[in-house]
């Protein structure tokens, strides 16, 4: 067991309920029409990037899919700015252009938000090859489904990680479903890590949903990157507890086994694990009292972004290829 000490475990569990809190009321946003367009929730998931941003430092870089909401709030980008964003103003972090699948923001080294399935694998491998030539001691975080692996560009992008030596942690959230289609129903070897092994690079598995097993896992593939080795490939098998979108009306997946699943939220664990350990008294409570604390913060987020104009007709034409001509 890769044991954390109890301030670290209180920090994560906060930053868990803080994404699943988030990542709830946006799904209560949708339905009072606020949000619109496509919402990918990573309700079940949060272990993964929470485990990860706790080691990421602010330059290092992170690129996301297209259920990216807890990617770029762990990477620091402010709630007020990612809500906005989803409620399509001005002051979301693309502008309010982008939406759920396109969040980003460069000043704080988060580049996206992909909706292409697997669209972030050749940019991360672009911009750590930047980092190398230019000598900066740098880490680029590429976050990607288990469907990427489909992808032409995911054996691209590893293939020239590898060879080039760049400095590039690849991060599979394997939630066993892409969108609709089972991994055993789309992938004749369902050992994601082991593909990563034919490229040369260190590669395993790891359970996505204890946030501590994804501490240990990730230090250890940022430790060996950060050597300038080269890249590394961590398989975090994990599983989403709600729908692949909101649109989505999940047929394909049994009740019993969504159930089974939430037998191993990643919050319930590590509360009870902190109970365990004698570091909190009652779960309930510790959990109440942070969701208290999160959800004021939310509010202001949900505040902020209602606050927001919209974008004014006359700049439509801004940011597309060149500056329009007034």
């Amino acid at each position: 067991m890769n044991r954390l000490d109890a301030e670290t475990r209180r920090s994560l569990l906060r930053d868990m309920i803080f994404v699943r809190r988030f990542e709830e009321r946006c799904a209560q946003l949708y339905q009072q029409t606020k949000i619109r367009g496509f919402l990918h929730l990573y309700v079940g998931e949060e272990a993964i990037a929470c485990g990860v941003g706790h080691l990421l430092s602010d330059d290092d870089a992170a690129v996301g899919t297209y259920r990216e909401h807890g990617h770029a709030l762990m990477k620091g980008v402010p709630p007020g700015a990612v809500m906005a964003e989803m409620f399509g103003r001005v002051d979301g972090c693309s502008g309010g252009r982008g939406g759920s699948m396109h969040l980003f923001d460069a000043g704080r080294r988060f580049y996206g938000g992909n909706a292409i399935v697997g669209g972030g694998l050749p940019l991360a491998v672009g911009l750590a090859l930047g980092d190398k030539l230019a000598g900066r001691e740098r880490v680029t975080v590429c976050f990607f489904g288990e469907g990427a692996v489909a992808e032409g560009e995911f054996h691209e992008s590893m293939n020239l990680a590898a060879l080039w030596q760049l400095p590039v942690l690849f991060a599979c959230e394997n939630n066993l479903y892409a969108m609709g289609t089972a991994l055993t129903r789309s992938e004749a070897s369902t050992d994601i890590a082991l593909r990563a092994i034919t490229y040369g690079m260190p590669s395993w598995p790891t359970d996505g949903m204890d946030v501590e097993e994804v501490v240990a896992a990730t230090r250890r593939a940022l430790s060996y990157v950060r050597t300038g080795a080269g890249p590394a490939f961590v398989e975090y098998r994990t599983y989403r507890f709600r729908a692949h979108s909101m649109y989505d009306p999940e047929r394909y997946r049994d009740k019993a086994e969504v159930a089974e699943w939430r037998h191993r939220d990643p919050i319930t664990i590590l509360l009870e694990r902190m109970v365990a350990d004698g570091e909190i008294d009652d779960a309930d409570a510790a959990r109440a009292a942070i969701e208290a604390e999160v959800d004021a913060e939310i509010d202001t987020a949900v505040e902020f972004a209602d606050a927001s104009p919209v974008e004014d007709v006359a700049d439509l034409e801004r940011h597309l290829y060149a500056e329009a001509p007034r």
